[in-house]
């Protein structure tokens, strides 16, 4: 279970965040629905090739200053 949770409002910030440190990344292929956290950290996870740790404490440092430009 994610140690996290997410609203439409933070994921849009957190998913910038991860388009400006993964320039690979589409944006199609960061999807998110509400309350389905793990699934978000399992897709993560497959594309950034990371395990599970790394992305959520990468989600949780960019929940705990959402308006700035660090990841």
């Amino acid at each position: 279970m994610a140690s996290f949770t997410l609203t439409d409002e933070t994921w849009k910030k957190v998913k910038i965040k991860f388009l400006r440190k993964y320039r690979d990344l589409a944006q199609l292929n960061l999807s998110f629905t509400p309350g389905q956290e793990d699934q978000l950290v399992e897709q993560l996870m497959d594309l950034v090739k990371r395990d599970r740790e790394y992305i959520e404490f990468t989600i949780k440092k960019a929940l705990a200053d959402p308006d700035g430009n660090r990841l």
